[in-house]
């Protein structure tokens, strides 16, 4: 396994750190078996899609939770009340959890199931605080250092 080195990209950002540790995280997931399967689109900008195969469950069955930037996505089958002898089982209805590492500002916005495939409808919103803004220039001296030289005299 190869390890990154970040120390170039400490020289010239700021506030970056936490990449290293996201990464670390993302290497270490769990998610290496491939179950459920799943797609990610981007619909638009900033606009995005999860889409899931999950054959098999209920509605009921799925928990999709958001925390620390993180989405997880768990589907617990109820226990089946009669035994069943399948001679052939190809339809992998098992349990499952499977996280997500969401950017800065993305939400879920909408989640629905349909003909077996949950889809999770992701949006990224900027708060206006954070929004670039233009900072006009004004012709002339400061008001501000004009009062306080009126006030000074």
């Amino acid at each position: 396994m190869r390890t990154l080195d970040f120390s170039p990209l400490y020289r010239s950002t700021v506030g970056f750190d936490h990449l290293s540790s996201l990464l670390d995280a993302v290497n270490r997931s769990d998610n290496s078996n491939g179950y459920p399967p799943y797609n990610i689109e981007l619909l638009e900008k900033d606009q995005y899609r999860i889409t899931m195969a999950v054959a098999g469950f209920d509605q009921d069955e799925l928990n999709i939770q958001t925390e620390k930037q993180t989405l997880t996505v768990k589907g617990q089958k109820a226990q089946e009340e009669v035994e069943r002898n399948f001679l052939h089982r190809g339809i992998a209805a098992r349990n499952f959890e499977r996280r997500f590492q969401l950017a800065d500002h993305v939400e879920v916005k909408n989640a629905r199931l349909e003909n077996g495939m949950l889809h999770i409808e992701l949006a990224r919103e900027i708060p206006e605080a954070e929004k670039p803004k233009s900072i006009p220039i004004n012709n002339g001296g400061s008001k501000l250092i004009d009062m306080a030289k009126r006030s000074a005299a």
